[in-house]
Order: C-alpha cells, then structure tokens, then sequence
C-alpha cells in the first residue's frame, strides 16, 4: 500500500424498529457467512495511534473506542499492523521499538506495557478477529529522517539492506534475509493468540523514474538455475511465501496466513491476466500472488481493488470477476477484496467516488461472486469518518445482520459439539429473557468451542437443523460467553437455539429451548410514545403516559442486557410525562427503552447513531 494504501472498516448489526422497518423489508438479506475487516495502519500514524505522544493509557483507550465502533458498525475481523518498517508494536528480540507508538524508535512505553497482547485480547473479548500485518521487505521509509535504534536491522546487518532513493529495503534475494523475517513473523505467532498473518503489497518496490535496485552480487551469488532477473526475483518472494506459510502451519496450524498484493496481478488478457493497463504486481514487484493462491500457500488474499466502477485503466468490474475465477476448485482458498475508502469524498480526485453509491455498487458486486467471501476496508480513520454515509451505508443495509466468517476446511473440518444444559428464563431486569448454556467438551479433533451463536425462531415443537439457521435475521447474538441476556421486544412463545463455534468458526449442530413469556396488563393501558428524533445523535425526547397514578420505572438496556441509563423512577401521577435521554459518551448502537408500571411492561427500540 502507498505507505500502507489499504481500506478500512469495522462494524456490529443495528437493527433498526418502527418507521424504517418497511424499508429493511426491501433490502436483501446480507450473507450469513462473510469476512467484513478494516485495516489498521499504524505507519505515519495514520490510525492507531493516532499521535506519537500519547500515553500508554491514551493508547489504550484509542484502540479500545477504534475496535467498538469498527464492531458497531458490523466487523467481524480487524487487521492491525505491527511491524511497519522493521520496527514493531511488541516486545521482541528482533526489532525495535517502533517511532510511531513511543516517538522515538527503540523507546519502550512508559508505564511498560505490551500493545500487542492489549490489542488481541481486547478484539477477542468484542467477539472480533485479530489479524497480525507485517510489513517484511521494508526497513526504513525514509532514511534521510530516520533516527535509528542501535538494535535495528539496518545497523545490525547492513549487508542485508539495498537503497532504493529514501528507501531502504531488506534485499529479497538473500537466503539469510528470507530466513530471518521467517523468525519476525514465528516470532508473533508463537508469543501471541493471533488468529491470523497479513502482509501487505510491499515486496520489491514500486519502479521510479531514475532508480534502480541494486540487487545484482545477490543475483550473481545464487542464481539459481534463472537466466532471467525477473523471473528470480519472482521466485525469491516464492520461496519466502512458501517458507512463511510451512512455518505457520508447523507452530501453529490454525493461524491463518494471508496477503493482500496490488488488486491487478498482471494487465493482458493474452498473458493469463485482465484488460487493464495499471500497476501489476506480477511485473512491476515481481509478486506472482496468483501463484500463491493455487498453490494454497496462502490461506486467503485480498487484491486492493481500489479502483471504479468502468474505470478505463483498471474497471473494477473486470477485476473482482476475474479473481473469482482464479480459485481453483481443487485447492479452495479465500479472496476477500480490498476497498478503497479512503477514495471517497465529494471532491475526490476519481469522479465515480464522488458518488455515494460507488462502494455499495462495489459491495454489491462482489457479494454476486461465489468464490469471494467479503471484504476488508482502507483505512480505519477513513472509514470512520462516514465519507458520503458510507460507514452508514454498511451499519443500516450490508452489515445490518451479524456475520459468522467463513470457514476454511483445509484448516479445520471437524465441528465443535453442540452446548449442552440449555436453558431460558425471564431476567432479573424488567423485561430480559436470559438464555444459558454449558460449553461442551472438546470434539474428536480435541478442538473446543470458542464462540457460540444465539438464534431466535417462532415457537417450534421440531428440533431445529441447519437449515433453519440459514437466515441472520435469526442471529441475536455472537458471543464468548455461556450466557446470554436479551431485551426482549415481546412476551409470547418463541423458541431458543444456541451453537457452538470453534477458532475456524465451523458451526456445531443445534441445541434449541421452547420459552413462552406471559405478560400482564389492566384494562387502563400505560404508552409509550415512539421517541423522537430516532435514530439521535446525542439526545432524544421520551414521552409515555399513565392512566393512573402510580410507580413507573424507564430505563435503557444494550444489547447485552446491561441498564445504561435509568431515565424516569417512583411515583408520578396519571398523565403524560416527558424525559430527556442525553447519551453522553455511550457508543453508537442499538438500545432498548423499557417503561415498567402496573399497568404493564413497554419495549421500545432506539438507534444511537454517532
């Protein structure tokens, strides 16, 4: 990427109530399975953090908010880059310290803490994927202003590094370079709970007028059999692929390794490639990622398509198509295609991202191909700057519905065992149903269940398959726990099932529960008028009326169950009675709004939207 030129996103359901609800009728139902990501880049702190200077705990909660309102708006996976330019994020043996997380590179944080160990954790208690992006060709991104660490690779083997203008990279077709980048990514994957390795799309680097790299005693030394330079610089990132993707599977085998090379592998149809004329990374950084992809040495790949719609030299819409059909169906493996939003804006340089309409034609696009199972978004600040709504766009129609991810067979075939001890009663808060379980033991692969997944169905007296669980509109709730507390919108029966997901999300067989709620009313009916302005920014007016003195309780719940806000309590007369709900720093989502009286218990659901 352009000093990380990626896409970003992140985003949880919101299911919106009342006026828009014959609006969503019309929308088609998003996939059940769907790897929705955003990247975030930490190169020139770009996203995270977002300034040198902040202190550990500034750190800290930056990324805790960035995760929330990536989850909010429907992610399932972050991709987080950690190493940058030889540097890194973490404690290690092999890099420094990097410059953009202390100021100075090589300087620990001070408190002392480990970013890295944060980052996961706290993805995973949100119920997200942690991908670790490794940045592994380049060593300074501009040498001229570098101050560096003594224990960098550029002092410490000066002999691995070819300048390239300001740029110095470590040279690809060094049998010792290969060797220890290998231990740079073991290096993470052994010390922390990654669900994943990412590296991006630099390799070799992008020709410029004028330069050259110097790579000719490296070619001379070890040739190879290759009479043809290119050719051995395409294979020297082969073996290194290849070696990385060995390595991973031989530590630990369910990390996933994936790559996100330049959305063009190579322009010509003749040539196994499309009819575009743009930077191909086949010729021009010598990444032959098609290659990769047939040959399973990744696990997955997101091409940066981050062009238009009819664009004349690279058309998004010969692209996506054309990787759809490099997945071969003797080696399956993933694409998920890379999205540009840091392109769109009202003044953007390309006039199709001027239009609103542009990302979710592209959305659109690739859902329509079979072999492409989402997207990852450039870049996190991008993205949650809701350039022409799109960040909306994603929150009320593409994610508007959770998402498992996809699986991958290759990896992992054998399912979790369903929960057992399934059970459901009436919360203690007013209005909550809480729906428990216990986990199961481990399967036959000694696998054990990570998440569990909590459906909601019309009253049945069939057990539930799988097929009754194809619809996400049914999806309640992703969640590690063994519990679960709803807000129920209404009494009357309704049937609970819950499945267990294991690290690679395979999906257990169901368990489900019957529950019937029966509510209590007088006569005299309370009301609950519908709030106003809703979905609100920062406050919103609630009115609701009783039809007889008497004690009346309103509070908020999130989708967890967990009272945010207690907004009216104790006795108040018959007659309307008028509040003021000022969020304050509550994140963006989905609330529930529950009036208690004698008279009867009222729901009423309500959108934060920031």
């Amino acid at each position: 990427m352009l000093n990380c030129r990626k896409l970003a996103w992140g985003w949880l359901l919101v299911l919106l109530a009342g006026a828009a609800q014959p609006l969503r009728a019309q929308l088609p139902t998003p996939p059940k399975r769907e790897m929705r990501a955003v990247w975030v880049a930490h190169v020139f702190n770009l996203d995270w953090p977002s300034r040198k200077t902040l202190t550990p705990e500034q750190q800290r909660q930056e990324f805790t908010s960035l995760v929330d309102r990536h989850r909010q708006l429907g992610a399932n996976a972050v991709v987080v880059q950690v190493r940058s330019a030889a540097d890194a994020v973490y404690p290690s043996t092999l890099a420094p310290w990097s410059e953009w997380l202390t100021g100075t590179q090589g300087q620990a944080p001070s408190p002392l803490y480990d970013p890295l160990e944060f980052m996961v954790r706290t993805t995973h208690r949100r119920g997200l994927e942690f991908h670790a992006w490794l940045n592994p060709y380049r060593a300074l991104t501009n040498a001229t202003a570098a101050n560096v660490a003594p224990t960098h690779v550029t002092r410490q083997h000066p002999e691995w590094i070819v300048s390239y203008g300001t740029l110095r990279i470590l040279n690809p077709g060094l049998p010792e370079v290969r060797r220890h980048l290998t231990q740079v990514v073991l290096e993470v994957v052994r010390n922390y709970d990654v669900d994943a390795i990412h590296f991006d799309d630099y390799f070799y680097p992008a020709p410029q007028a004028g330069l050259t790299f110097d790579d000719d005693a490296a070619f001379t030394q070890d040739p190879r059999g290759f009479t043809s330079k290119a050719d051995w610089r395409r294979n020297n990132i082969d073996l290194f692929v290849q070696m990385v993707s060995d390595s991973i599977r031989r530590v630990k085998p369910w990390v996933k390794f994936g790559i996100s090379p330049p959305g063009v592998w190579r322009n010509g149809v003749s040539v196994g490639g499309t009819a575009t004329t743009a930077f191909q990374s086949y010729t021009d950084i010598f990444a032959d990622s098609r290659k990769w992809l047939q040959q399973g040495w990744v696990d997955y790949l997101a091409p940066q398509v981050y062009f238009g719609i009819g664009q004349a030299a690279a058309n998004y819409s010969l692209i996506v198509p054309w990787w759809n059909q490099q997945v071969l169906p003797t080696v399956p493996r993933h694409v998920y295609i890379g999205l540009g939003a840091y392109r769109v804006s009202a003044t953007a340089t390309e006039v199709s991202f001027r239009s609103p309409s542009q990302l979710p034609q592209q959305l659109r696009l690739l859902r329509a191909q079979p072999n492409v199972q989402g997207a990852i978004f450039y870049k996190s600040t991008d993205l949650l700057n809701n350039p022409l709504g799109l960040a909306d766009s994603l929150r009320q129609n593409f994610y508007r519905t959770p998402a498992l991810r996809p699986t991958m067979p290759w990896k992992d075939n054998v399912p979790p065992l369903a929960p057992t001890a399934l059970a459901v009663r009436p919360g203690s808060a007013a209005g909550t149903t809480v729906v428990s379980w216990t986990a199961p033991p481990p399967a036959t692969d000694g696998g054990t269940a990570r998440q569990y997944v909590v459906y909601r169905l019309p009253f049945r007296t069939t057990p539930a398959t799988a097929a009754d669980l194809t619809d996400p509109t049914t999806i309640v709730a992703i969640t590690d726990s063994t519990a679960y507390v709803e807000a129920a919108s209404s009494g009357g029966p309704r049937t609970y099932v819950v499945t267990a997901l294991d690290r690679l999300h395979n999906e257990s067989a169901p368990a489900q529960l019957n529950f019937t709620v029966t509510g209590t009313r007088s006569a005299l009916a309370a009301r609950l008028e519908p709030a106003a302005p809703n979905p609100f920014r920062q406050e919103t007016r609630l009115t609701f009326h009783l039809p007889t003195a008497g004690p009346a309780t309103l509070r908020a719940y999130d989708l967890t169950g967990r009272e945010v806000a207690v907004l009216a309590t104790g006795t108040r007369p018959a007659g309307p009675h008028t509040v003021v709900w000022r969020a304050g720093s509550l994140p963006a989502g989905l609330y529930v709004l529950v009036l208690q009286t004698p008279a009867g218990i009222l729901r009423q659901r309500v959108v934060l939207a920031r």
